[in-house]
């Protein structure tokens, strides 16, 4: 018995060591973000950023069945893309924004890679109702690239990563600790896309855009995920009803300035 003590006390120290460890990596990577102000665990440079988002652009333009071929919707998603950039503190970041116009017809989506790289497919744009609602989804993705929401979500799955394993050193926690991790970072997620919107609103009144159509964008996303939409606690994205009233909340304050 007292063998099997001191075995488990032994597992138990070396796995808060290794807790430990990964707690001072990961807050030693703290820093405040200059564009948002937001203080977040940071695991790679600006540089590092871009060069993950263009090694990655070309796969997903071929997942999504490439670029669309008509330019002159191509020309439209630039123009409005490169509006909100040049009105917006974006200007003054490092990154490189691009803005594409994918093939795909089925998928409901639009997304941004680290570093710049936006991408709205088909189906959504075919969606939408006017310039302003492009407005609203292209500035939802600039507000994730200056959120370094990618870089933020990197460093945070590393530290439970690593916990998840000084949990399974240390006894038979390893499971607990992923769940909980994985609990932590849809939380997580969820917050990225509420301070996305709300940067959203910003740039779109900085270019001239009518911030309330980004209420119409929710509106599309909620009548095409159907009544069978995943459960908020599931998801990593709120409900859309949800952003919609934390999105009046931000043309509010945005408006008074």
């Amino acid at each position: 018995m007292r063998r099997k003590s001191r075995g488990f006390k032994g597992r138990l120290l070396i796995g808060v060591a290794v807790a430990a460890f990964y707690l001072i990596m990961h807050f030693s990577k703290m820093e405040t973000n200059p564009y948002t102000q937001k203080r977040q665990a940071i695991s790679m440079t600006p540089q590092e950023e871009v060069q993950m988002g263009l090694a990655s652009i070309n796969q997903m333009r071929q997942q999504h069945g490439g670029l669309h071929p008509n330019q002159s919707y191509q020309a439209l998603v630039d123009d409005v893309g490169n509006k909100l950039v040049n009105n917006s503190i974006a200007r003054e970041t490092p990154y490189q924004y691009n803005f594409d116009l994918l093939a795909d017809e089925r998928t409901i989506n639009a997304f941004a890679l680290p570093g710049g790289q936006i991408c709205i497919t088909y189906a959504l744009f075919a969606q939408l109702k006017n310039e302003d609602q492009l407005a609203g989804v292209l500035g939802h993705e600039i507000g994730h690239v200056l959120g370094r929401h990618s870089a933020e979500r990197i460093a945070n799955s590393e530290l439970w990563q690593g916990l998840s394993t000084a949990g399974s050193v240390g006894g038979d926690m390893g499971g607990l600790v992923s769940q909980i991790g994985n609990g932590t970072l849809l939380k997580n997620g969820r917050g990225d896309e509420l301070e996305s919107d709300d940067l959203g609103v910003k740039f779109m009144i900085k270019a001239g855009y009518n911030p309330e159509e980004m209420i119409g964008v929710m509106q599309i996303l909620k009548s095409a995920a159907g009544p069978n939409r995943v459960p908020e606690f599931q998801s990593s994205h709120p409900d859309p009803d949800n952003r919609i009233e934390h999105i009046r909340e931000s043309i509010e304050k945005y408006s008074q300035n």
